[in-house]
């Protein structure tokens, strides 16, 4: 047994020299992760474009048109963060895909990762703050249409609110959405989630934890979720410039701990993707997101 790892070189997307994403971590964490051991190279699929019919089932027609043809116009363009291009559209086709894979492994084995994904904040019909396409929205119908899950739950635990995903499930029973975020951050205008936790500045370690463990598993109970999904953002590090929460590295990985401990205790099977992590020093974000699926191979493997 293995952890299945979604992962594509076009996950590292050129950029301007200067942008703030560090997009060099989608190259960097597989590399570590591999060089420690905690995966090897069989462990890795490589996603191909995703049906566009799995794309339609959550996003607006005339966008994800826009979006592969290249006419959106300039103000979406701009929202998105990144300079529009074919190869950065591919890029969020696959990462798609890769999601959902990680759920038919996850199906079999328990879990499954997403080196990239956890595109939050794009919404049904338009892209925002670096997301393109919602990948675990995508999956969480995906499962749904086809009779692989009855009851989804996601966790989103990155440092900003699930605009997108919020927004996208409103009138779908079927998926409940849980966004625990940082409350002055962005998005500004926040949406509506099933539940929705907002965490002053400076949340640290001890709080945080506190409220997770007891909010998760009467989220568990009443929902009665067949499928979960994780979003594991590690911008909720107090050394992160876009986050403002007042977690620890050790913090941080005691709440994936308990995320995948749960899951796996009451045999729930999880898709997690990496979502957000914006530390100035690149070694802090490869070692938080690290510690995930270090966790992961103690707990299921």
């Amino acid at each position: 047994m293995y952890i299945p790892v979604a992962y594509h070189p076009i996950y590292k997307h050129p950029l301007p020299e200067g942008h703030r994403f560090p997009m060099i971590k989608y190259e960097l964490l597989p590399q570590q992760l591999i060089h420690e051991g905690t995966i090897t190279e069989e462990c890795f699929y490589s996603p191909e474009i995703v049906n566009t019919e799995h794309v339609l089932a959550i996003h607006n027609k005339e966008y994800v048109d826009d979006l592969l043809n290249l006419t959106l116009d300039a103000r979406a363009a701009r929202k998105i963060g990144f300079p529009l291009s074919a190869e950065l559209a591919e890029r969020e086709l696959r990462i798609a895909q890769g999601t959902i894979w990680g759920c038919e492994q996850a199906l079999q084995k328990g879990i499954a990762f997403n080196i990239a994904g956890g595109t939050h904040h794009a919404y049904s019909t338009h892209g925002e703050a670096f997301c393109l396409l919602n990948d675990q929205a995508i999956a969480a119908q995906y499962l749904i249409n086809n009779g692989k899950a009855k009851r989804v739950l996601i966790v989103d635990l990155d440092v900003h609110q699930g605009n997108g995903t919020a927004e996208i499930f409103t009138n779908n029973s079927a998926v409940f959405t849980f966004s625990m975020h940082g409350k002055t951050n962005y998005p500004f205008k926040k949406e509506t989630s099933d539940l929705d936790i907002a965490l002053p500045d400076n949340t640290g370690d001890d709080e945080y934890l506190s409220i997770l463990k007891e909010t998760l598993p009467k989220l568990i109970d009443s929902h009665k979720p067949d499928f979960i999904f994780y979003l594991s953002g590690v911008d909720i590090l107090a050394s992160d410039k876009l986050g403002k929460l007042g977690c620890s590295v050790e913090g941080c990985k005691e709440r994936d701990e308990y995320v995948l401990s749960t899951c796996h205790k009451l045999g729930i099977p999880v898709q997690c993707s990496m979502g957000g992590g914006y530390s100035p020093d690149i070694k802090i974000i490869i070692e938080a997101h690290s510690n995930t699926y270090r966790l992961a191979k103690n707990i299921y493997f």
